[in-house]
């Protein structure tokens, strides 16, 4: 399984991802799950994916050879002018790749999903962020929905819904999303370390800060274990539930 969340602030767009695949209990492997285009000083593009893993790297690999291909042979994340054009771009090359694996595999067509989050910067327009279904189909964050999460979302959503502020600053967006995916790693072991990030400035148009979380990491650790501690106190000053007579 996988779990992948996308915010858009105010200043930034913030990405992490975990890196564990598993097809089984005793097969689980380590795969990249976030890969980034960019131009300097033209655009800066950044896709995670979730889902069937041949049909993610499928995705990636096609987008990596029409980046270098002539213009005038297939479109290209290098070459398109806007973020919705990239967005439909990556969403075709998705349904591409599942309809040419349905029908040279098994019939069940849902068994080469996959599901992928989109943002970035094309210079003279404004950062973007979609989530891009197996169908090719895409919807866009905006002010009442500034954020995406795909893959293993249902542990982590709770404390983004809560606490997330477009306001935030970066650091303060690294720690809600490392207790978000603390709570998921803790609830659903087909998630794991390590953790890619990426913070993308809004305008700096160049690929921003880009780090792996891995495991012992003392700063997640930190975090882990005061939020840990920060719910124990939560509840205990909570009012004590008063039992009906019997």
């Amino acid at each position: 399984m996988t779990y992948c969340a996308a915010l858009k602030l105010d200043s930034s767009l913030i990405f992490m991802s975990d890196t564990r695949t598993n097809a089984g209990v005793d097969n689980i492997s380590k795969f990249q799950k976030m890969f980034t285009w960019s131009v300097p000083g033209d655009r800066v593009i950044t896709l995670m994916t979730a889902g069937n893993l041949a049909t993610t790297q499928a995705v990636v690999s096609l987008l990596d050879e029409r980046s270098v291909a002539p213009e005038d042979r297939n479109p290209s994340l290098l070459r398109v002018p806007t973020m919705f054009q990239a967005a439909k771009l990556i969403g075709e090359t998705l349904k591409e790749v599942v309809a040419s694996q349905a029908q040279s595999g098994t019939m069940a067509q849902s068994a080469f999903n996959a599901t992928l989050i989109m943002g970035g910067q094309i210079k003279g327009i404004k950062p973007r962020l979609f989530l891009i279904y197996p169908e090719g189909n895409f919807v866009e964050a905006g002010a009442e929905t500034p954020f995406f999460q795909i893959g293993e979302t249902k542990y982590g959503r709770p404390i983004i819904l809560r606490a997330f502020d477009p306001a935030m600053s970066d650091e303060d967006a690294i720690r809600l999303l490392c207790v978000s995916f603390d709570s998921t790693l803790k609830a659903n072991l087909s998630v794991g370390m390590p953790l890619d990030t990426h913070i993308y400035r809004k305008d700096s148009l160049e690929e921003g800060t880009k780090f792996r979380i891995e495991e012992g990491d003392p700063a997640f650790g930190a975090i882990s274990s005061g939020w840990g501690d920060a719910l124990k106190t939560a509840l205990d000053a909570l009012p004590r539930y008063q039992l009906p007579d019997v």
